[in-house]
Order: C-alpha cells, then sequence, then structure tokens
C-alpha cells in the first residue's frame, strides 16, 4: 500500500516514515509546495492532507486528482505523529464485516 502526506511539518518527516514502515506502507511526503501535484498522486492508495500545515491551492489541486481516481482521503487538522499513527491504523486494520 502506498500512502501520500500532503503538508505536515519538515521535522516530523522521518518519524512518519518511520511509522509508516513499521506498518509496512509505502510513505510519499510533500512537505513543500510542489509543482503538479496532481500528477505525482497517481499511484498512490490514500491520501493523507494536515490541513494547518498545506494551502488551499495545493489542498485543493490534490482533492481533485484523487477523487478522479477514488482514492480514500483522510483530512486532519493536526499534523503530529499520533495523528498519523491513528491514520496508519485506519488502513492497515482489517475492515469488520456488517
Amino acid at each position: 500500500m502506498c500512502l501520500a502526506v500532503v503538508g505536515g511539518m519538515d521535522r516530523l518527516e522521518r518519524h512518519y516514515r518511520e511509522e509508516a514502515a513499521r506498518s509496512g506502507i509505502e510513505l510519499r511526503v510533500f512537505n513543500r509546495s510542489e509543482a503538479n501535484i496532481g500528477a505525482k498522486l497517481k499511484h498512490v492508495d490514500a491520501l493523507l492532507i494536515f490541513t494547518n500545515k498545506v494551502s488551499h491551492r495545493v489542498k485543493n489541486e490534490a482533492l481533485k486528482a484523487v477523487k478522479a481516481r477514488a482514492i480514500p482521503v483522510y483530512l486532519h487538522h493536526s499534523c503530529g505523529v499520533c495523528t498519523f499513527r491513528d491514520c496508519l491504523n485506519c488502513l492497515t486494520k482489517p475492515k469488520e464485516e456488517s
């Protein structure tokens, strides 16, 4: 599984990568404004946007790119490692049958 993170803090990127590696998830991190971010999100399985650390333009471009491919999106205001870990748990937890 490949998870893209848009936003977040540069100093926490190492921790994000460590947590993703523990969960067996490939991680792509976009902390800074990226040109043509939509094209870079084509082959991800899920998208996490830390809304307090990203511009509206980048957020909207990322959302537009993944909605066209029906990729799940997680929006969180806080960009802490605990929030990131909770999101990873949602991705790796087996779905319960109804």
